[in-house]
């Protein structure tokens, strides 16, 4: 058994502690909001009132928060996780954030003696709620073994990519692919449906040949349906587009596709629907057409 410090327990963070719960682990968690620390403690994990409660006696740190700010002030913080955790502590971060963010936050470890990964994570909260989320995680290949025990319980593909930073940058890539590819899905269904084909039957085909990936099996029938309940909000994934053109604006490649993606997913959040999951795309491409529902 690992003591754990859980801090921000949302759509993916929570479901995360929990499977670690179940899996015998102690596991402590803190969130800004107090009914995501009580559903944790309903499954048998443990409540903090504060970082320095959570993280004080704890053998490992996880982090899953919204942005590059929230993770600096929890982790950076007078009373944050590195003026908290104890020697030989590891910090597992599972934000999607700059990579410049994660590089300077391992420094910062480092000279408390604190292992840090970045380890962000995909599949969204399905796959945070099976555990068998992708984290591609960023670091030293020693704290990445003495946090491995831990990432298997909460995901199927777990990938060591590289130094502090390598994390981030390959879930910039993931943010990239997967908003370009709901978008390509969004703009098929909504073709499909002015055709008048029978759209569940083509999905199912579609699905079946080279066409085939993740976005048709996990979010098709939410789209057809036309139900966004988050389970990835628009406004993270603006965010994380965000992260992606910088990255590689500063590394001189272009990413035209990746740029218009992040334009719509940027229209998308400005007509009010961030809290949205981002599947919701489909809702932005049938205004272009003109054949946006009532």
């Amino acid at each position: 058994m690992t003591k754990i410090a859980f801090i921000g327990l949302g759509i993916m963070g929570g479901p995360m502690a929990a499977n670690l719960v179940a899996a015998g682990h102690d596991v402590i968690g803190f969130n800004r909001s107090r009914g995501k620390v009580d559903a944790l403690v309903e499954r048998g994990g443990r409540a903090a009132g504060s970082i320095r409660e959570a993280v004080g006696d704890a053998d490992v740190v996880v982090t899953m928060l919204p942005d590059s700010p929230d993770v600096e002030a929890v982790v950076l913080g007078d009373d944050g996780v590195l003026a908290s955790a104890r020697p030989g502590t590891v910090l597992v971060d599972a934000s999607t954030i700059r990579p410049d963010v994660s590089v300077r936050i391992a420094e910062a470890a480092r000279a408390k003696d604190v292992g840090a990964l970045d380890a962000p994570v995909s599949g969204g909260e399905a796959a945070a709620i099976e555990g068998t989320l992708s984290i591609m995680v960023g670091g030293e290949s020693a704290d990445m073994e003495a946090a491995r025990p831990l990432l298997d319980v909460v995901g199927a593909t777990i990938v060591h990519v590289g130094p502090a930073g390598s994390g981030q940058i390959v879930k910039a890539a993931n943010q990239l692919i997967v908003a370009g590819t709901i978008q390509l899905v969004a703009e098929a269904i909504v073709f499909l449906e002015a055709q008048g084909v029978d759209t569940e039957a083509a999905v199912k085909v579609l699905a079946g040949g080279l066409a085939g990936n993740r976005i048709l099996d996990r979010k098709s029938a939410g789209m057809l349906a036309r139900q966004f309940a988050p389970g990835f909000r628009v406004d993270l994934h603006h965010k994380d587009l965000g992260i992606v053109t910088s990255a590689a604006r500063e590394v001189g490649v272009a990413i035209p596709m990746g740029a218009l993606a992040a334009q719509l997913m940027g229209a998308l959040r400005a007509e009010g629907h961030g809290d949205l999951d981002h599947s919701a795309l489909l809702l932005l491409v049938e205004q272009l057409s003109g054949r946006a529902r009532g």
